[in-house]
C-alpha cells in the first residue's frame, strides 16, 4: 500500500504527541512535520525513538522505536502548551503540502492532527477549519463534514457557523448536495450497498407542523422528496431529540444534522476519543481526530491517541475499499 501521510498539526498542542504514538505500528505512515520538534517532544515524553527521513519509493521501516518523517521546519521555537502565531504559517504549510502530495499520488490518504483556529486567525490568516480549507484548496463546491464512531455516522449540512446564521444558510439545494455526496461516499468509500439515511429537522420537534418554525415544511421536506424520487432511502425530517435512539440506530447507516452542535454532541458522547472526522467530496481521502489541540495535555504523556489511531484505521479501510 502507498503510505499514509500524517499532518502533525498545531506544534504546541498534542498533535506531535499523537504522531509519536504511531511509532512502530504496522501501518505504513509518514509524519509531515518538523523533525526537531518531534525529537524534542519525544524527549519530553521519555520516548526513545529513531527518526528516519522519508525517501520516495523506499520501503518504510515498520518496527518499534522508528518513525518516518517528511521534514517541514517551524519558523519559531516551540514550547509545549504555549501558542505562537509565528508558527501559524507552518500549520497551513502542512495542510497545503499534505493535500498536494496526496493529490499527486505520493500518499494514499491524509490524516490531520488538530490545529488551533484562533491562533491561525491571530496571525492575520482567515481560517475556519480543515473542511473549508480543503474545499477551497481543491476548488470543490460541495464537501461534507462527517464524524464517525463505531455506533454511528453523522454528516453536517452546515459546519462552523454561529448558530444565529444557520437558518439562513440552509437551503433545499444545499441539503440535496450534502445528502447526495453522503450517499455516494457511503457506497464508494465505506462499502454500504444501499445507504439508509435519517435526516434531522432544524427546529424543536421538527417544527411541530409549522408551529415552531417552517424550515421543515419549506426547505427540508422538498429536498428529501426529490432525493426519495431518485431512489434514496431517506427518513425525515425527524425531531433531533429522539433521532439517535437505539431503534433509529438499528435502521440507519448515517445521520444528517442541520448544524454542528445538533448532531456532534451525541456522537462524541457515544465515542469520544474513538471518533473520526472525515471530509467527503474531496479528490483525496482525508480523516482527522475528533478533538482539539488540548494545549494543557501537550508534552505530559497523558494525551489519549485513540482518535488518531481510529483516524488512521479508517483511512486505511477507505483506501482498501477504493481499491476493490
Amino acid at each position: 500500500m502507498t503510505p499514509l501521510l500524517i499532518s502533525s498539526g498545531e506544534p504546541a498542542g498534542i498533535g506531535p504527541d499523537l504522531c509519536l504514538a504511531l511509532a512502530g505500528c504496522d501501518w505504513p505512515v509518514v509524519i509531515l512535520g518538523d523533525p526537531v520538534l518531534l525529537e524534542n517532544r519525544a524527549r519530553e515524553l521519555n520516548k526513545d525513538l529513531q527518526f528516519i527521513v522519508y525517501q520516495s519509493g523506499k520501503t518504510l521501516k515498520l518496527q518499534p522505536g522508528y518513525l518516518t518523517v517528511l521534514p517541514i521546519s517551524c519558523p519559531a521555537p516551540v514550547i509545549s502548551g504555549q501558542l505562537n502565531p509565528q508558527n501559524a504559517s507552518y500549520v497551513l504549510e502542512l495542510l497545503t503540502q499534505g493535500a498536494a502530495l496526496c493529490a499527486q499520488g505520493e500518499f494514499s490518504a491524509l490524516i490531520t492532527a488538530p490545529v488551533h483556529k484562533a491562533n491561525i486567525n491571530a496571525a492575520g490568516i482567515p481560517f475556519t477549519g480543515h473542511t473549508e480549507f480543503f474545499a477551497h484548496y481543491f476548488a470543490v463546491e460541495t464537501v461534507v463534514m462527517m464524524l464517525a464512531c463505531e455506533q454511528m455516522k453523522v454528516a453536517l449540512v452546515t459546519t462552523h457557523l454561529p448558530l444565529r446564521l444557520v437558518p439562513d444558510a440552509i437551503s433545499t439545494s444545499l441539503i440535496i448536495k450534502v445528502i447526495t455526496q453522503l450517499h455516494q461516499s457511503l457506497i464508494n468509500q465505506f462499502g454500504v450497498v444501499r445507504p439508509r439515511i435519517k435526516v434531522a429537522g432544524l427546529n424543536p420537534h421538527a417544527g411541530e407542523s409549522g408551529y415552531l418554525g417552517r424550515e421543515e415544511i419549506e426547505v427540508i421536506t422538498p429536498a428529501l422528496t426529490i432525493l426519495k424520487s431518485q431512489g434514496m432511502d431517506i427518513d425525515g425530517p425527524l425531531p433531533a431529540d429522539t433521532m439517535f435512539t437505539q431503534e433509529h440506530l438499528r435502521s440507519c447507516d448515517a445521520y444528517v444534522a442541520m448544524y454542528h452542535d445538533q448532531g456532534l454532541p451525541v456522537l462524541k458522547y457515544a465515542g469520544f476519543n474513538q471518533a473520526v472526522n472525515v471530509t467527503l467530496g474531496l479528490p483525496i481521502i482525508r480523516t482527522s481526530v475528533d478533538h482539539g489541540t488540548a494545549l494543557d495535555l501537550a508534552g505530559k504523556n497523558i494525551a489519549d491517541p485513540g482518535s488518531m489511531l481510529a483516524a488512521v484505521r479508517m483511512a486505511m479501510n477507505m483506501v482498501l475499499t477504493r481499491m476493490q
